[in-house]
This record gives C-alpha cells, structure tokens and sequence, in this order.
C-alpha cells in the first residue's frame, strides 16, 4: 500500500541538510513527511520539479514594512507579496513604525494586522528604546517577537539608543540575541555640518564614513562582553569591522545585504543619485570585496534584505532631505543567485546564509532546512534561468528597485509555505496564509 501525502514535489534536486540529492519530498499537514523516490505514492497535489532545484524556504530576517504609520510607501500585505514572489517563505519585520513597536499592546497590533493579509510567516522585532528597556525581557518572549532591535544610530524613525549607559541597560535584561543598527550616533550628530545645507548624495558615505560604523561596533561589542549578551550586527559595510566581528564569533553574528554586495560607490550614485541612498551607506569596491572576502570567510552569518521603502517622489528630494532606504526583499534572491552564477558563493553557502543562518542565529524552531519534521517551506529555483529584474516585476507600493534592468541568471519558481504553493512562475497562488514563526523553547 503507498504512502499519501498532501503534496509531493517530484523530479528535482532537493538541498537537504547533507547536500544536493536527487529525490522527491512529501508533505503531510504542513510537515515535510518524507524524501526519497515517490513516484508510487499517491499525493492530493503534485508539484513538478523537473530541472529545478529545490531550497529550503528563505528567510529574510530584516524588513521594514512601514505598517501601522506611512503605509503609502508599503504595507504587510503588499510587502509580504513581493516577499513570496522573490521566493521568501518567512520574514522578520522591523519596529521603527509608526508608533513604534516597543510595547506588548503595538506587538498584538502588529499580529492582528498580519493574519489573514501576510503572505510569508512572519514575526516582529519589538524596538529597543531607554524607557522600555527594563521590559524587554518579557517582552522578547511574548508569541509572535524575533527578538529586540536596537538603533545604536538615527535613522528612519525614533527609535534611538545612543549611549553607552542605555546601551548597557538594553543589553542588560533579558536573553536572547540583541540586533542592531551599529552606526555612531555621537559621531553623525558632530559630522552632520557636512551635508545639513544639502551637498551631493556622494557625501552619504563621507557623512557616515567608516569611523562611525567601527566606533559604534567596538562599542557594542565592548559592551556586549561586559554584560554576557549576545548581539547580531546588521548591515555590515566596513572591512574594519568584519576584521573587529571575525576575532568576537563567540558573542556576534553578522549580516550583510545584497545592495552592498552589489553596488559600490561612486558610481552607484553617479548612476542613481538618491536611489542608492541607504543607512548605512553604500561604500566603495575594496568595502565591497571584504564583505565578499567575510562570506568566503565564514565571518558572515546570514543575509537579509533591509527592505525599506520610499516612494519616488519621497526620494527625488534633494539630498539630505531624501529618505534613506531600498526596496529588496523581492531582489533578494534574484541578486544572490546571480552571484552565485557569476561565481562569487557556492550554493551550499546561499543555502546557509539564506535560511539554516537564520534559524541558528534566532532559535526559530522547524524552519531552515528540507529535513522529516521540520516545515514544509520551499524555495523552488531555476538556476539557469536568465531574467531582468524591472521595476514593473516589483510588487511594493514604492513601486521601484535600484536593479531595476539588471539582467540575472537564477529565478524563483515557485514558493512553498507549509505544503502549500503561494507563487508559482511568477503568479501568486490562493489567498494569503501567513502565520507567525515559533521559536525553540529554550532560548
């Protein structure tokens, strides 16, 4: 007698925790339930894999949503559909809204507004701030919280923890991994005479140059150490700090993002102008050449999008009064897979960085790998594929993509979310399904 399942995804090269095989994968209410040869088994959906390769589902731990506040630029339910059209099943959303998310009644808020209009699963940040600092220890464990964000620099919204004593108190209470916003607050607030009568927007990176970032990530991990907190550093774009980060493993994880493996300064700006315009910012090539040297080097522990949305209009103001932020939580996987094509990471290293990172770095329980037990999450790509990214593709109400263009090799095909097809080439499927992602009890 053969086995049933909910759906089986047959013919393609499945990426299991031991590397590409050949094999078919059953689903049973929402688990992966077998791997193996399931031409026999009988399967209320079939999903033809042929030629494909089969991920584990994406995780993007880092987005900005903009949602309760100024949902004109994005709100959940168009972020987390251009989300699972790039091929991303779950999905980390930030708390610099407006108001912002730094209490257990605006995290309730944000989960209400999440169900029945997310397309991925998802969970929020609950922001860090000086009068909410002693709460944060419950509040990091309350369903539905990734962790604590804290912004040790200003950036788009309120949220501000800039001195070391706060700092400190942050890092003080509570357990779980603390992510952060390293930039030098002190230190933009004395060079800001730079640019606050408006300059050209090469001046971002001169603004808040190198020193700003590696000041606030000695600081932080000085810190860190003093209080036995682990901490996720967000956005690097320094080769100082990744020489600082890879001799401190024990106690920080690093992430890195697309747009500064990508672009590279100044011709991003030459070409761009304020599109490129990000915090912190897009630097020069032998910036971007150490961040690719830290992947290789094992240093990087995930890559996320920090999608962040402003709309054209938003963004043709002149510099500094310009947003800083990019869309990329549908690019995300597009610009890897071309890297990868170029030869820049090897798929087993997209894989890690993409979903098994994540999973280590935040305790997320049954996500991030094809494996019996876990979700049934799948990221289904053809790695042969040669398509353009165009703004038209982009599904954010800001409408836009600074790849807008860029001709890539290796597309999503489709995008599997607990047994259940969301995208596929390229249309979405069914109506949104999105759950909030659990956490490993001990953490």
């Amino acid at each position: 007698m053969s086995e049933s399942f909910d759906l089986v995804v047959h013919g393609g090269t499945v990426f299991t925790p031991g590397g590409p095989v050949a094999a078919d994968i059953g689903v049973r209410a929402g688990k992966t339930a077998a791997i193996g040869d399931l031409k026999s088994a009988k399967a209320a959906e079939r999903y033809d894999a042929s030629q494909l390769v089969v991920l584990p589902g994406v995780i993007d731990e880092q987005v900005h949503f903009r949602e309760p506040g100024p949902t004109h630029k994005e709100d959940l339910e168009s972020g987390t559909r251009g989300a699972v059209l790039g091929g991303v099943t779950a999905l980390f959303e930030m708390p610099n809204t407006d108001p912002p998310t730094t209490t257990e009644a605006a995290i309730n808020d944000k989960l209400a507004r999440a169900n029945g209009r997310a397309w991925t699963d998802y969970a929020f940040y609950v922001g860090a701030s000086p009068e909410n600092a002693e709460e944060l220890g419950r509040l990091e464990r309350l369903p539905g919280v990734c962790g604590v964000k804290m912004f040790m620099g200003s950036s788009t919204g309120s949220l501000l923890v800039a001195d070391d004593e706060n700092v400190a108190r942050v890092l003080k209470f509570g357990s779980r991994r603390v992510t952060v916003h390293s930039e030098d607050d002190m230190r933009l607030q004395e060079r800001s005479a730079l640019v606050k009568d408006g300059a050209d927007v090469s001046m971002h990176a001169e603004w808040r140059d190198v020193e700003t970032a590696v000041r606030s990530t000695e600081r932080l991990i000085r810190l860190a150490r003093q209080h036995h907190r682990r901490v996720h550093v967000l956005h690097v774009t320094t080769a100082e700090e990744m020489d600082l980060l890879s001799a401190h493993k024990d106690i920080a994880t690093v992430e890195v993002l697309p747009q500064h493996l990508t672009l590279a300064a100044p011709e991003c700006y030459q070409r761009l102008g304020t599109l490129a315009q990000m915090n912190p910012p897009i630097r020069d090539a032998r910036h971007r050449d150490a961040l690719w040297a830290a992947i290789n080097a094992g240093v990087v522990d995930c890559i996320g999008s920090d999608h962040a949305p402003h709309t054209l209009e938003e963004k043709a103001r002149p510099y500094p009064r310009s947003p800083s932020g990019l869309t990329g939580v549908q690019t995300l996987l597009p610009l890897l897979l071309d890297h990868m094509a170029q030869g820049r990471l090897s798929l087993a290293r997209l894989v890690d960085l993409t979903s098994a990172g994540p999973a280590r770095i935040f305790g997320i329980a049954g996500k991030g790998r094809v494996a019996r037990g876990y979700d049934a999450d799948f990221t289904v790509v053809d790695l042969k594929a040669k398509r353009t990214i165009t703004n038209a593709w982009i599904a954010s109400r800001a409408g836009w993509t600074a790849f807008d263009g860029m001709d890539v090799t290796g597309w999503p095909k489709a995008t599997i979310i607990r047994g259940q097809i969301v995208m596929r080439d390229d249309a979405l499927q069914g109506t949104p399904i999105g759950a909030a992602v659990k956490f490993q009890e001990t953490l």
